[in-house]
């Protein structure tokens, strides 16, 4: 399994120095964590792990790269990660990632959506060592209208509430960047230089607060209801590994076409994979075989949060041949698998992380994938 492991992605990973800003986040261990399985020499670059139990902790990824403790809004601490790491990669993946923490600190939100990015995207450009950059940003970046058809790269940006706002935000001052500097015609460096939206990623590891996965969990295992808001909402739910595989394999055409693959870029799940969060949870309790499920009361003065959001993905179909490996259920059955071992104890949980990296990658290659081929 680990030559097959190393042949994918064009092999582009193995030896490269790449640096990861929210590593310790859900999403950034289990980039880390893969991209150190594929060879990789990762640095890491984030803010202490902020849930207990956290995914970066269990997997032992503190011990397996270089893991630097910093704040992305601190300019001095993003410069000091860039010199240790000499990176050819970034990935940007560090932010203020909850919505209803946005309407609690908004400026806070602002400043490491915004404020940080712009750190970042500043060292890069002073960097002569990088030659791709990925930046993270949201789904919720776009204007939402409440449309029934999914989102385009090229649809305005916006947000309602603080967070959104700052995602979109945030990709102005990327695309900004990308045609002033990073461009062949700009002023900078010529990197391949891209934004990446996903949407609502769901696996196992995740324990953050007002996610609708971590709250399932939570209440099963002290065998409580469920309690669930906004329980017609419907968003875009993906396994961690399917944004993920895509923001790879952008990186690695970014490598070897800067110009071609430049941009924003969406990696979410197929339309019918678009379901609202009482179907999802109602799928979850089935996987798990046991819980109760309640809707939370009514409050009109809960803040705001948008009822309908999908997102398309023709672009990085047609564009980049990229496809979601896993579908809707199976997703599901993941997640619930890789929480059971965690609560039965005694399991190495680094492993079953990797168990699933490598059954993912088996799964793509038997659907002939791209980028695992």
């Amino acid at each position: 399994m680990e030559s097959m492991e190393l042949k994918i992605f064009g092999d582009v990973f193995r030896q490269k120095r790449i640096l990861i800003t929210g590593h310790t986040g859900f999403k950034g261990s289990w980039l880390a964590l893969w991209l150190h399985d594929l060879g990789a020499e990762v640095t890491g670059l984030a803010l202490a792990p902020d849930t207990g139990p956290s995914h970066f902790e269990l997997i032992g990824l503190r011990d397996t790269i270089n893991h630097i403790e910093g704040d992305i809004r601190d300019p001095r601490a993003v410069d000091k990660a860039f010199k240790t790491a000499d990176p050819e990669m970034v990935f940007h993946l560090a932010a203020q990632a909850l919505v209803r923490d946005s309407y609690d600190d908004p400026k806070g939100t602002f400043d490491t959506n915004i404020g940080g990015t712009v750190n970042i995207l500043e060292a890069v450009r002073a960097a002569t060592s990088v030659k791709a950059a990925v930046i993270v940003t949201s789904d919720k970046c776009y204007e939402n209208r409440e449309w029934i058809w999914g989102y385009r790269e090229n649809d305005p940006m916006g947000g309602y509430d603080p967070y959104s706002a700052s995602k979109g935000a945030a990709e102005i001052v990327c695309s900004a960047y990308r045609r002033s500097f990073f461009d062949k015609t700009g002023r900078g460096p010529h990197i391949g230089f891209a934004t990446v939206r996903a949407g609502n990623v769901i696996g196992g590891g995740d324990w953050a607060k007002d996610r609708l996965i971590p709250d399932c969990v939570r209440a099963l295992s002290k065998n409580e209801p469920i309690v669930i808001r906004n329980s017609n909402a419907t968003r875009p739910w993906q396994h961690v590994l399917d944004p993920l595989s895509g923001y790879l394999f952008l990186a690695q055409q970014l490598i070897e076409a800067p110009d071609r693959f430049a941009g924003a870029w969406n990696f979410g799940p197929a339309d019918i994979e678009h379901i609202n969060v009482e179907e999802l949870t109602k799928r979850f309790v089935a996987a798990w075989g046991e819980g109760r499920i309640q809707s939370a009361k009514s409050n009109q003065s809960a803040p705001h949060e948008a009822n309908l959001l999908r997102l398309s993905i023709d672009k990085a179909a047609y564009e980049l041949g990229w496809f979601p490996v896993l579908n809707g259920s199976t997703a599901i059955d993941w997640t619930v698998n890789w929480y059971k071992d965690w609560r039965q104890g005694g399991k190495d949980m680094r492993e079953r992380s990797l168990s699933q990296i490598h059954e993912y990658t088996d799964i793509a290659l038997e659907k002939n994938t791209r980028w695992a081929k």
